[in-house]
């Protein structure tokens, strides 16, 4: 899929964007080497490829590389605990609205 100087043209019109004729051309070279990429993605064959969930499920066992290290790798989160006191009554004096804890805004949708 190739993009014209028209194509790029038209895409400014409907996104509001003017462009000067060289960073039209320049948008269009980056646009099409876009789509190259695509189109080399799109011709491996991955039949045999199992869909995964993250990344790191895809990493080898890093056994060879570091005996040390754990056998894959691990996902390591830290815990899930409090690190800063609540300071919402501090944060909320200078909100010109407050009700129950919440800043009250002005309504903008009918």
């Amino acid at each position: 899929m190739a993009l014209t100087l028209s194509d790029i043209e038209r895409l400014a019109h409907l996104s509001r964007l003017s462009f000067e004729p060289a960073a039209s051309k320049r948008l269009l070279e980056g646009l099409n080497n876009f789509f190259d990429i695509v189109e080399q993605m799109r011709s491996v064959d991955t039949s045999g490829v199992q869909p995964m969930a993250h990344p790191i499920d895809a990493m080898p066992d890093l056994a060879a590389y570091a005996p040390s290290a754990p056998h894959g790798m691990e996902l390591r989160l830290r815990d899930d605990v409090v690190s800063e006191p609540n300071q919402r009554e501090a944060n909320q004096r200078s909100a010109p609205a407050v009700e129950s804890g919440l800043f009250l805004v002005p309504k903008v949708i009918e």
